[in-house]
Formats: C-alpha cells, sequence, structure tokens
C-alpha cells in the first residue's frame, strides 16, 4: 500500500508498529489523511492513525488491529524532511480541517522509474478528528529540530542528561531514554561523568604540587625544607591513592565487583542483556498518545505479556503482569485501573492474548490458544497414580506437575472440580482433590 514512494513498517500481532533502535513515540492523532498532489501515484491513505517519533512519522490504517494488513503501514523518515510550514491562520482555515504541511525527499521504486534519485515533494497531513494540531505540530517541530537518528552515531551516552532539559531531548539534543534501558545507561554516564571530575582533580592537585614549590622558591627566593618536601611527597601519596581508587570504581563499574572469573562476569553480562531486553524503550504515555492512550496501552500490552506467556505455560496472573509491565517500563509506571482498563479493550481488538476470570474472582491472562481441556489431561494423569489414589493431591502437586504457582493451580483444580473431572476433600492441611469415580452423577440432580 506505500506505493512506490513511501516505505512499509513491520506491526506487531496487535497492529502496533515495530520501532527502530533507540526510536520513542513522542505523539497519536488519530482520523488523519496523508497527502501529496505534487505525485500523481501517491498512495490513497485516509482517517489512519499518525504516530509521530523521535524518528519516523508512521501512518497506520484504521484496520491496523489485523495481521492481514501488516504491510498496509507506511512511514516518512524525519531524516528526508527538509522544512515545515508554519500554520497561517486565515480566514478559510476556520472552514476545514486542520493540515500540517512540510516538505521531504522521497525515493521512488528504482524498478519502475528509470531515474530511482530522491524528489522534493510537499505533504500534507490533514487532521480530520479531534486531535490537537498545534501541540502535534509542537512535538512535530522538536522531533525534526532534535534529529535523534544523528546522535544514535555519536554513542549511547548521550541518551540521557541528569538534571538538564525537559522532555524526550537533552539540552545538546539526544534523544533521552526510559525503561529499564534508560536506567542503566544513565548510571553508565554517572561512571564515566565520576571518571572525567576524578581525572580532573587529580590533574589539579599535580599542578598545585608544582606551582606551590615554584612559588615558594622562585617568588619569594625561600629554600624549601626537607620537612616542606616531606609534606609535597605525602600529598603526592595521596594523589596516587585516590589513582588507585578511581581505577578500582572503574574495574568495579565493568565487572561490578572486580572478580576476574569469566564464567562470573559472562553471567553478568547476560543479565544485563536480559535487563535491556526486557525494558520497553518506548512506553505509551498520557503525554503521547492522549485520548488514545488505553487503547495504545491494551496494544502494547498486548505485545509485551507475549514472552512471559510462554514462560509460564500459557497462563500468567494478572497481578504478576502488573508488576513485570511496570518494571519493564521503568519510571513511567501505570496504576491496577489502567492495567485492568487495558485488558478490557482486548474485546474490541484481535490480539492473541485475553482476560480470564475464575468462578473465584481470580483474573488472568491467557492465550486465546490456550486449551483448558490440555491441562485436565494433565491433572488427570496425576491424579490416577497410584499414590494420588490413596492421599490425593493438594494444589502445590499441580504447581509442580502443570510448572506454575500454587494460586494458578489451585484455580484449575476448581475448574476441573466444576467439570465433574474431579472431587475435593477439606481437611485440617487444606484442600485434597481426588479422581472423581462417579463421573455419570448429574450434579444438578444429586438430591432427586
Amino acid at each position: 500500500m506505500g506505493g512506490q514512494w513511501l516505505s512499509t513498517v513491520e506491526q506487531t500481532s496487535s497492529g502496533r508498529p515495530v520501532f527502530l533502535p533507540n526510536e520513542i513515540e513522542r505523539s497519536l492523532v488519530s482520523a488523519v489523511d496523508l497527502e501529496c498532489e505534487d505525485l500523481p501515484s501517491f498512495p490513497s491513505l485516509k482517517s489512519g492513525l499518525l504516530i509521530l517519533t523521535t524518528h519516523r512519522l508512521i501512518w497506520l490504517p484504521p484496520d491496523s488491529s489485523s495481521t492481514s494488513t501488516t504491510s498496509s503501514a507506511v512511514a516518512v523518515p524525519l531524516s528526508s524532511v527538509s522544512h515545515i510550514f508554519s500554520n497561517k491562520k486565515s480566514l478559510k482555515s476556520m472552514f476545514h480541517s486542520p493540515r500540517i504541511r512540510f516538505q521531504a525527499s522521497l525515493f521512488h521504486d528504482p524498478g519502475s522509474n528509470p531515474d530511482p534519485g530522491p524528489r522534493s515533494v510537499v505533504m500534507t497531513i490533514v487532521v480530520r478528528g479531534k486531535g490537537d494540531c498545534d501541540a502535534f505540530l509542537g512535538k512535530f517541530w522538536e522531533s525534526w529540530r532534535g534529529r535523534a537518528w544523528e546522535s544514535e552515531a555519536s554513542g549511547p551516552a548521550r541518551g540521557e542528561d541528569s538534571g538538564s532539559g525537559s522532555g524526550f531531548y537533552t539540552r545538546e539534543g539526544a534523544v533521552r531514554m526510559v525503561g529499564v534501558s534508560g536506567i542503566l545507561r544513565k548510571e553508565q554516564e554517572m561512571w564515566e561523568s565520576t571518571d572525567k571530575s576524578l581525572q580532573e582533580a587529580f590533574q589539579d592537585l599535580n599542578a598545585l604540587m608544582v606551582t606551590c614549590v615554584f612559588f615558594f622558591v622562585n617568588v619569594y627566593g625561600l629554600c624549601v625544607c626537607p620537612d616542606d618536601f616531606v609534606v609535597l611527597s605525602k600529598a603526592k601519596e595521596m594523589v596516587m591513592l585516590a589513582e588507585k581508587m578511581r581505577q578500582k570504581l572503574l574495574s568495579g563499574s565493568n565487572s561490578q565487583t572486580g572478580s576476574t572469573n569469566d564464567d562470573e562476569l559472562g553471567s553478568k553480562e547476560e543479565m544485563q542483556d536480559w535487563l535491556l531486553s526486557v525494558g520497553i524503550i518506548s512506553p505509551v504515555t498520557k503525554e503521547s498518545a492522549g485520548a488514545l492512550y488505553h487503547q495504545q496501552l491494551c496494544r502494547q500490552l498486548a505485545d509485551f505479556v507475549r514472552i512471559p506467556l510462554d514462560r509460564a505455560g500459557g497462563m500468567i496472573n494478572l497481578i504478576d503482569v502488573y508488576c513485570l509491565f511496570n518494571r519493564a517500563r521503568g519510571t513511567e509506571l501505570i496504576s491496577p485501573e489502567d492495567l485492568l482498563q487495558a485488558c478490557s479493550l482486548w474485546e474490541k481488538f484481535d490480539v492473541p492474548v485475553m482476560l480470564r476470570k475464575f468462578d473465584s474472582g481470580v483474573m488472568v491472562i491467557q492465550n486465546k490458544s490456550h486449551s483448558d481441556e490440555e491441562v485436565f489431561v494433565r491433572i488427570k494423569a496425576l491424579v490416577t497414580n497410584p499414590d494420588a489414589l490413596r492421599t490425593g493431591i493438594s494444589a502445590s502437586d499441580a504447581a509442580i506437575t502443570l510448572g506454575i504457582a500454587p494460586a494458578m493451580a489451585k484455580e484449575h483444580l476448581l475448574t476441573a472440580e466444576s467439570k465433574g473431572l474431579l472431587c475435593r476433600d477439606i481437611s485440617p492441611d487444606g484442600f485434597r482433590f481426588y479422581i472423581n469415580l462417579f463421573p455419570e452423577i448429574n450434579q444438578d440432580d444429586v438430591y432427586l
């Protein structure tokens, strides 16, 4: 659908775009048309969702929740934008939808045009919804002037600037990092700042020693006594001691404990890589998403829980998801109400996960492909074990077999009981579940 001029954007299973490394979402506007009158072959992009990031303008079709439209999302790199036109207030502008015009260099498909070079065109963003066009234009200017795609070449250390600047950019124009990766980068930058300060301090101490000797001998014509040399030598020893401390700090920042064990260092590097992979680089926020906050939050949450669900066997407690999701978001925490509202919106979108509530009131998140029948088969195999036929099984026994938490295993056992597969015995030791030897008895007619 991108035609011959725009690059396609890969989408996740929930319809969210797949962001580039260090790309952060800035603003969203719904019901947006993307037009270009200079190109007759420009595709028709109507009533879509426009996402502004630090690197691109991403246009998503209105039915982006379907995985069959993954090739219909397109993007305009901010690096190709050469000028953004200011909005001019006029009488005519009061009677049509707000518009944002910018000039960009687009590349034609070389397979259909003998001249595949760039072509400078004027594109128009038509906001037909209720989005704040002026606020979007301001963030568009800020993202374009920030030039985050260029700051990546200078290294990751510029990703944060503690105490200076505001928003998503530092005073130097570097894009800020959020989530766990941002916290780790901020810590690394703190070590580098400490190293620089210590180096300057050591140079100042050495210069001070030389200056003192020169001052007393040459200016006042005084002879430096041996005691003075002792004092200066002690100062030199303090400088050497501080230098050793600095090297120790730097080695500690690299190996955390200064250990030379290769296996230990390898495991810590793997842990850091795992934390970086878990951290969400661009979490959805109320500032960036606006009225679409919960809608975009539910899509991002659906993408996030995919890996935890695979590790938990297809079902995970909602409380555990809340802790994992907030840990990955770093400082951009969400409330339990926001999480519950985002999960409740999954029914309206074609996502592979769902929110489930057991009869006991426990809420979980599970894959739509998760089958209770498969769990019941494993429970039946466990409860028909010769030892289990005599003593029964507990929630802990089922948790070990199913590889899940005891609370979740208990919910599965209670569900199997409601289906007539199990029966239970309540004793001071707790619940014990046994195989139901009378499955033909209708529970509704048990008293008849």
